[in-house]
Order: C-alpha cells, then structure tokens, then sequence
C-alpha cells in the first residue's frame, strides 16, 4: 500500500506543475512548466488549454519513465487548479476556443446588462438570489464564467458552434483523460449557478441560469466533490503508461487543494496562499456571505461542509513583477537573492510603502480599477528597500483582509498555514507574522502543497485516509512568531492601508 502514488496535476496561472504523488502525501517528484497569458487591449486575458495538455503529457510521460515507477503503482488521477475560468470544449473534450481567465474582462457589457444596476454596480432584485442560494454572485468586471459565457455567447459564433461544454479549468483537464463531462459545486462556485444551502442536490439553479440567461445544457452534469468520474482512456492509459483502471477523481480549485496540502481541514484550521494570488481561508459550519468585502462560504472539502472564499488579485505575482523590472534587459535576481537583499533593509523598509494592486483587487475591496504603487520613495531609496516594501506590501494586504475574515469567522485564526511559491522564504513569512500579528506556519514543501492535496483527496475517496487524519501526515513546518520589537510599526502599516485605497481609488479609476 506505501507504494501506490497519484498523477497530481495542479494548473497554476504561470503553468502547470505536475507530479507523483504518495497516497500517503509525499511528493515523489515534480515538474512545473510556464505557460504565458495573452492580454489584449479590450480586456482579454487568454491561453492556450491546448498546451497545457501537451506539457501534461509529455512530463507524465517522463515522470512514469522512472526506474521506481510503474503503471501498476499509479492508482489515481487528480486535478486541482485554477478556477473562475472558462474552456469551451466540443463533445470529445477538445478545446473549441482559448481559456478565457479569471482577469478577462470582455464580458462586461453582458454581465451588466444581465445583473448591473445602481447599488455598487448591481441591481438588487437580480443578485439576492445568486445570494440567497449560492453565496455570491456574478461579478458587473464580467471576470468569471458568467461573463466568459456570454462573452463567447455575443462575440464568437464560431466557437459556439463547436461547443458542447462551457468548462472550468480542472473539468477540462479530468475529462481529458476520462472522456466524461462532470463537475462539482466546488469547480463551479465562481459560477454561482448552484443552489448551495443544499449541497447534494446535484443541479444547476433555474432561477439563476434565467437571469443571467444561460442554457444549462451547456454546463457540465454534476457530481460530489472527490468522487470518481470514471477511468482514463485506453488512448490515454497507452500514450503515458497508465492502467486502463486508474481511477481519475472530480477536479477541485487550488483552494480546496490548499486546505487539504496545509492540514488545514478541521473547522476553522486556517490556511494563507502566497502564490500568483493570495488569499486567506477555513473550513467553516454554515453557509454565509459578506458582500460589501467579498467573502463568502462555499461547498467545502466534503459534501455537506463549507469553506472560507475571497481573494487578493496579487500575491507573490508582485515580487515577480519587480524581479522583472529590476532586472531590465540582463539577468533577473534568484528570488533567494532578492529577500536576502531585502533583509538588509530594517523593518519598514526605511519609510517606503507597497500597494499591491497591481491587478484590481477583489477582498476585502471589490474595485477592478484599483492600482498600486510605492509611496515615500527618496533620493536614498535602495533596491533593498523597494524588495522589502513588496514583501511588506503583499503581508499588510492579507492582514487588512484578515481582520475581516476573522469578523467572518467570529474568532481570532491563528496559527495561520502559509504556503506557495512565496512562503518559501523564511524573511517573507516572519514579515507575515510580524504584519498579521499572528503565529505563522511555514507548511513544508509549500510550493508544492496543492499536488499533495489534490492526491490525498484520491487517497480519501481509496479509503486510504479519512479527511480529519490528514493534518497528521504531514511534518510540522516552522512556527513564525511576531516580533513584539516591531509590533508597533507593523500596527501603523495595517491601519494605512484603508488610508491609501481611500486616497486612490478614485485618481486610479480617472487614468484606468
């Protein structure tokens, strides 16, 4: 039993990584591969779904070409990923069109017209129902699968025509290797299209599909979270090694992969993601929602469980920004270099603030025109500092959104899990536990958590684990504790940042 392993597959939106897996939560080995996003002048943001099949393929292929590996011990495949995305894909699964992403905006007009009105930018007799039943509702930015939708709906005949499906990353990905269309509340909960106060009522919402004026036959049937879809295909099985019975479960969003990969699955056991985006979240008892700061509860890691949503449009995706801009035409800084750079800058980075909001921003501040920037910049400013003011930039953010999930919550969540790229750094996680004011856990391997994730799910759905036994599968990581020498000036930072999006929602919305 040790030696049964699990094709993890977790589609970031830089690429996708992809893994083996133990049931029992040990990253075998590993490979991540960038894929680029095409922006486009009106509000496009797209890639190729093509590709990130090829790339699957080819370092599957690779990863069972091991000599420790054979097609016997792969008993699963899992998906997680990113979602509130959209592939329209014809009856076979293959791509009709580009991935619209969660950034595409071209959908806007057809989001307004079909839920916009004058209470910040909706109309309340269309949303109180996507409310009252799912939790949430569309965005007017028409950056999510309703937008998406219509979009391709109003502006591309041609991809209609050959569509079936209108799919989610992670659906598409699992019916690729099944040939079976399927999904789950949980894949689809930025659609909002499910009636979520019962969660094994496996249907779309009637009520909702007509107001935003969707065909339900173009979404995927639904099924639980964590069941099986089916096995992969005999093409599939022969072209990267695989048993014909390897069984492929349900497609899950990195969020639910994240609370698994952290142990982080008992109620209120609270998990921060410092990746492309960030955001702060826990499994909680009862469905709720927060709309004016976009935090809402949605289908969990079980079948009648909830789970903490919201979302920072920019994470770490803001060190990364700079690395490029510093680096211009030569040879960026490793990421190491950049933070060790950045511990020589004292705490506050020598007066100079960061805004992440280079992106918009969703929780807890719902404003697509938003923009960030450095504030306090002098003729002594060092490169030091520009990287630490990022580093504490990013943290202030999750500590301005965490004073509202924990008011969401009804309790103080610590300690919190921090995992992605971003938590790789010891400086960067000390500086979340300094600007949270929270006890911080490095998960291990936390670049790697949502592959371990998404594999410990197939290990539950075995009857391998229970869901309550993972947290103890995994190594403790180290503790951050804040530093009471800094706690004051962390303080400050934290009561700015609604300051500076007072200051500049409104210049920002001028020159957007």
């Amino acid at each position: 039993m040790s030696d049964e392993v699990c094709l993890s597959i977790d589609l970031g939106t830089g690429g996708p990584k992809i893994g083996l897996v133990s049931l029992d939560g040990e990253v075998l080995d590993h490979e991540l591969h960038a894929v680029e996003t095409t922006y486009t002048g009106d509000g496009g943001a797209t890639q190729d779904p093509a590709l990130w099949w090829t790339l699957i393929c080819d370092t599957a292929r690779r990863l069972m070409g091991r000599a420790d590996v054979t097609r016997d011990r792969v008993k699963a495949v899992a998906v997680t990923g990113q979602y509130a995305s959209t592939v329209p894909v014809d009856a076979n699964g293959i791509p009709t069109g580009p991935c619209s992403m969660w950034l595409d905006t071209r959908g806007r007009e057809f989001s307004r017209r079909a839920i916009g009105g004058p209470i910040e930018g909706y109309n309340p007799r269309k949303i109180l129902p996507f409310v009252r039943k799912s939790g949430g509702g569309p965005s007017p930015s028409g950056a999510d699968p309703i937008g998406q939708i219509l979009y391709l709906m109003n502006r591309e005949p041609e991809i209609m025509s050959a569509t079936r499906w209108m799919m989610e990353p992670v659906d598409y990905l699992t019916m690729r290797f099944t040939g079976v269309a399927s999904a789950t509340h949980a894949s689809r909960l930025a659609s909002w299209l499910t009636d979520n106060r019962v969660l094994t009522r496996y249907e779309y919402d009637e009520q909702l599909l007509k107001i935003v004026g969707l065909d339900r036959r173009l979404l995927p049937p639904l099924q639980p979270i964590g069941s099986v879809v089916g096995t992969v295909t005999r093409d599939v099985a022969e072209s990267l090694g695989l048993a014909t019975d390897t069984i492929v479960i349900t497609g899950i969003p990195d969020l639910h992969a994240a609370a698994i990969g952290s142990g982080g699955t008992g109620l209120y056991e609270t998990h921060v993601a410092l990746s492309t985006t960030s955001w702060i979240s826990c499994p909680v008892p009862k469905k709720k929602t927060d709309a004016i700061h976009s935090i809402a509860a949605i289908p969990g890691l079980t079948n009648d469980s909830y789970l903490i949503i919201d979302n920072q449009e920019t994470g770490a995706k803001s060190l990364e920004w700079l690395r490029t801009l510093l680096a211009g035409t030569g040879t960026p800084m490793r990421y190491d270099e950049m933070t060790a750079l950045a511990a020589t800058s004292s705490p506050g980075a020598n007066g100079v603030l960061f805004t992440p909001w280079l992106a918009g921003e969703r929780s807890p501040i719902g404003n697509k025109h938003l923009r960030g920037g450095f504030t306090n910049l002098a003729l002594t400013t060092a490169t030091a500092d520009l990287i630490r003011a990022v580093l504490e930039g990013v943290a202030a953010n999750s500590a301005w959104l965490l004073s509202y999930v924990e008011k969401f919550a009804g309790r103080e969540l610590t300690p919190l899990r921090l995992l992605g790229g971003g938590a790789q750094s010891s400086e960067w996680c000390q500086i979340y536990a300094d600007s949270l004011g929270r006890a911080v856990e490095q998960v291990p391997d936390p670049m790697v958590a949502q592959l371990r994730g998404a594999a410990l799910l197939a290990a539950i759905n075995r009857g391998r684990h229970h869901l309550d036994d993972v947290a103890g599968l995994r190594p403790r990581g180290r503790t951050f504790t804040p530093n009471e020498d800094v706690a004051e000036l962390y303080r400050v930072r934290r009561q700015q940042f609604p300051t500076l999006y007072t200051r500049d929602k409104k210049w920002s919305r001028r020159v957007s």
